[in-house]
């Protein structure tokens, strides 16, 4: 016989819980009763009674998540997904402060819809489900999960209660003025280990939560900008920028004062852009934040592009590349000589997609060298050269010296000028296969650029292996990902025939916790493959122009960027909105 639902007492509860579980069979009276007794023994009062249900699960009889599943089977209620790799936005977190979160033991997971999806241990407990529906001015529909994860998650998401964003507020509160302009006495120039003042502490602890925030939801970019009347902080998530919660104003000067002083750039001098580095180690990895500094009208703008030290290893699939472009892209890395171009605005993923080659060829019988500004990932195996101009160290010369320690491969981060591109040629003329970038919208586009920069057009025909111009899309989140049927017009927009769209697998993420309620989570490249023959090669050393080049690669089969966008539309990896966005259309 199902018990009667209890008031919201913690005893009565317990009551009910056991007297599921008993009549479930998941207990044997015997064992109920012998905790009984225990509590009926108490007679220390300076401690506290234990409960019933607190014993049996102390000794093992039932598990805090076997309640957990008998509740949520009782009132029909999900259980929740693993809060360990739940991702929460910052909008959802300030619906419901912390303190409310762990007076009733419950975490907001996202909205969903006109609804708040909230995790509870409780199911009983109506009263903090009532007053979280009247604080929030929404519905809830609540999920069940234990209140151990509930606990080490509000802890995660919100922050220790010593390290939570409104106690470090608070703790500033009482110290405005040194807020202001003194919470950083340190010198210009000092290390990333200063000393520091009592009143400084509050911000320190402010910085490392907003950098803490930033990588626990995967962020590449931490944008901090001054602006007229509040001071913005931003996180780039797979590309895109979302707004998070600002510090108060107030405390602009003290937390670039704090970041830069972190760079090891000067606190003092606030008129000329600067660039340094932190380093940091996060559970148990060592990241590198590159810190740019640029004065705007309103204060110091601080951008933050952060990067994993134990550096990349990912394959080509992984980088976006369906079966076909693989083969040939295996191919093209692996020629003993020539220049194989990889191009696209910033934040394309280029440098990602030559680290991906590199790893791929990167054989014990092979001398690979880079030289890049700055080393962003750590290869094993890999000679990796920084550019440093205070020195006189620039691709150019350190392009020569690394060609007099006989490498097989050269990668050259970044194609800038005449003498780089010379040097980079020469090299691929005398038995080296090199790796660069350069920023062009398209591959055949690529060809204009190093003739404008100066070099010969024989000299690109006969060095040219392949250029490959790429940009990134968002991936659709696999939790979340449901089918749809794709109208007209967005058929349209991307070319996709009848015959496509009925053996096409279009879909769509609904949004969820696990990407922020985006629907997406992760990105992928798409690609445009120029590859060179005797044809082609004659069109350069003719200089012929981009739109030729693009027309002759066309009719040999090269597909653009929004034709391999297409492809993953119709395979269900990304969506027709994205690659739109991203693409430009094809001209016939």
């Amino acid at each position: 016989m199902t018990p009667a639902i209890p008031s919201s007492s913690p005893a009565a509860a317990d009551d009910f819980v056991v007297q599921l579980a008993l009549d479930r069979r998941l207990l044997h009276p015997a064992q109920v009763d012998a905790a009984r007794a225990i509590v009926a023994a108490h007679q220390d009062p300076a401690t506290p009674a234990p409960r019933v249900l607190e014993l049996l699960i102390q000794q093992g009889v039932l598990t805090s998540r076997r309640v957990a599943e008998l509740l949520a089977s009782e009132f029909s209620m999900q259980m929740a997904p693993d809060l360990t790799n739940a991702r929460i936005t910052g909008d959802t977190l300030e619906m419901v402060p912390r303190a409310v979160a762990a007076k009733h033991g419950l975490l907001p997971l996202g909205r969903e819809g006109n609804k708040l999806r909230v995790a509870i241990s409780d199911p009983l407990d109506t009263d903090g489900i009532d007053a979280l529906g009247y604080l929030v001015k929404m519905p809830i529909e609540t999920v069940v999960t234990t209140a151990e994860e509930i606990a080490a998650a509000i802890d995660r998401f919100y922050g220790k209660d010593a390290n939570s964003i409104d106690d470090l507020l608070n703790d500033l509160s009482v110290s405005d003025s040194a807020g202001e302009t003194n919470a950083v006495t340190t010198e210009p120039g000092a290390g990333v280990n200063p000393t520091n003042t009592e009143a400084d502490a509050p911000i320190i602890k402010l910085v490392h939560q907003i950098i803490l925030e930033a990588i626990q939801r995967r962020a590449s970019d931490i944008h901090i900008e001054p602006l007229e009347k509040r001071f913005r902080v931003r996180y780039r998530i797979d590309g895109v920028l979302i707004e998070v919660e600002n510090p108060p104003k107030r405390l602009q000067l003290s937390i670039i004062s704090r970041l830069k002083i972190m760079a090891n750039i000067s606190i003092a001098e606030k008129r000329i852009p600067q660039d340094g580095r932190i380093q940091i180690g996060v559970g148990g990895k060592q990241l590198d934040l590159r810190v740019s500094s640029l004065p705007t009208a309103h204060g110091e703008s601080i951008v933050m592009r952060i990067l994993d030290k134990e550096g990349l290893t990912l394959g080509l699939p992984e980088l976006g590349f369906l079966s076909d472009d693989a083969a040939t892209f295996e191919r093209l890395i692996q020629l003993p000589d020539g220049i194989l171009l990889v191009t696209g605005p910033t934040g394309s993923g280029k440098t990602t997609t030559l680290y991906g080659c590199l790893h791929f060829i990167n054989k014990p019988d092979r001398k690979i060298i880079t030289v890049e500004d700055p080393v962003e990932y750590q290869l094993n195996g890999i000679n990796q050269v920084p550019v440093r101009h205070d020195v006189g160290m620039t691709f150019a010369s350190a392009l020569r010296a690394m060609l007099r320690q006989a490498p097989n491969i050269v990668m050259v981060g970044e194609i800038r000028d005449l003498e780089t591109a010379e040097i980079a040629i020469n090299a691929s003329l005398t038995g080296h296969m090199v790796f660069s970038t350069l920023h062009t919208n398209d591959a055949p586009g690529a060809v204009t650029r190093l003739i404008d920069i100066g070099v010969k057009p024989f000299l690109v025909s006969t060095s040219l292996r392949a250029i490959m111009a790429q940009r990134l899309v968002r991936k659709i989140c696999r939790h979340c990902k449901r089918p749809y049927v794709a109208d007209a017009k967005e058929l349209r927009s991307l070319n996709i025939n009848p015959a496509q769209a009925a053996n096409a697998t279009f879909a769509k993420g609904e949004g969820c916790g696990d990407c922020n309620a985006t629907g997406y989570r992760g990105r992928m490249g798409i690609f445009e493959i120029f590859v060179m023959n005797e044809e082609i090669q004659k069109m350069i050393y003719e200089n012929a122009g981009t739109a030729r080049l693009r027309e002759k690669a066309r009719s040999q089969g090269m597909r653009t960027m929004r034709e391999d966008g297409a492809r993953k539309v119709t395979a269900g990896l990304t969506t027709i909105e994205e690659v739109v966005s991203i693409t430009v259309g094809d001209v016939a």
